[in-house]
């Protein structure tokens, strides 16, 4: 089977990467709701006439799943596909002000300040759990559960092609040598579903944000994400046991990381939040 893998992102920050077989086609997360339509555009650039047969969401945070009911919109025969967690979370009206309120913050800093509100329409029409099988047209994929970024983390596994559509548990690559750890839910979780992937037939990962890792780039970045998860939460846990404030953790972590490529792609304000949440993780864990 010979796959086209298309970059239909409007924006760095949106995770959005189109897998198409010829006959079937499927979109790998959607991004955020302000460019949603844009997305839309770019799928419609690539397809012609042809319809949009999936969108596989890979959690529900709002740069990876806002855009959902945009495309849907413009591709009303798509099925939705996400784990059965993900579709909790979006169906509590406090889980969607939250990404209202994130996804106004980062289309604002783009100088977007009107823009339909869609979110009362995020929904899955597919959910799914470890295991399960989703035959996208010639393409089979194994939804393979990765909690630790968030519970409802989830990657597609095309067995066939030795293809694995990640998720941001196992770490946010910068291409180069940078893995920035994503445990929001646990430690043990994460380097749980980074060593479940590592154990797996794969030669290729298409990863959130940034595209398709070829062979032995994929091999790199399993080993990178293992170190940093790893390496990370020993020296925030060292600067806690040290009587380190959180803020002066946050402030490691960011120097640390939010640099380059990874800056392009992450919000600061998602940063800001998403590291304060680490860091009272690992104080948890480390019993402080």
């Amino acid at each position: 089977m010979e796959l086209r893998i298309t970059d239909v992102r409007a924006l760095k920050g949106d995770s959005a990467f189109l897998i198409d077989s010829g006959k079937t086609a499927v979109l790998c997360d959607t991004g955020f709701a302000f460019t949603g339509y844009r997305i839309a555009d770019n799928i419609k650039a690539v397809l012609g006439e042809r319809n949009l047969d999936y969108i596989f969401l890979t959690h529900s945070h709002y740069d990876h799943a806002a855009a959902t009911p945009y495309i849907k919109k413009r591709f009303p025969k798509t099925q939705v596909v996400a784990s059965e967690y993900a579709q909790g979370i979006f169906a509590k009206p406090t889980a969607k002000a939250v990404m209202r309120s994130l996804d106004r913050k980062v289309a604002q800093a783009e100088g977007v300040t009107e823009y339909e509100d869609l979110f009362d329409d995020l929904s899955a029409d597919i959910t799914v759990k470890d295991g399960d099988i989703i035959q996208a047209g010639d393409m089979c994929f194994t939804c393979v559960s990765l909690p630790g970024h968030t519970r409802c983390s989830v990657g597609y596994y095309l067995r066939s092609e030795k293809l694995l559509v990640g998720c941001e548990s196992l770490g946010v690559f910068d291409g180069e040598s940078t893995v920035v750890p994503s445990y929001l839910i646990g430690v043990k979780e994460v380097l749980a579903s980074i060593n479940k992937v590592r154990a797996m037939d794969i030669e290729n990962i298409l990863l959130p944000h940034y595209g398709l890792l070829d062979k032995e780039k994929t091999a790199k970045y399993l080993r990178l994400a293992k170190e940093s998860a790893e390496d990370t939460f020993r020296e925030i846990a060292d600067l806690l046991r040290q009587g380190k404030s959180r803020e002066d953790c946050v402030e490691y972590f960011k120097n640390k990381f939010y640099k380059g490529y990874i800056k392009t792609i992450y919000p600061i304000d998602a940063m800001l939040l998403n590291t304060g949440i680490t860091v009272d993780l690992i104080a948890k864990e480390i019993g402080m």
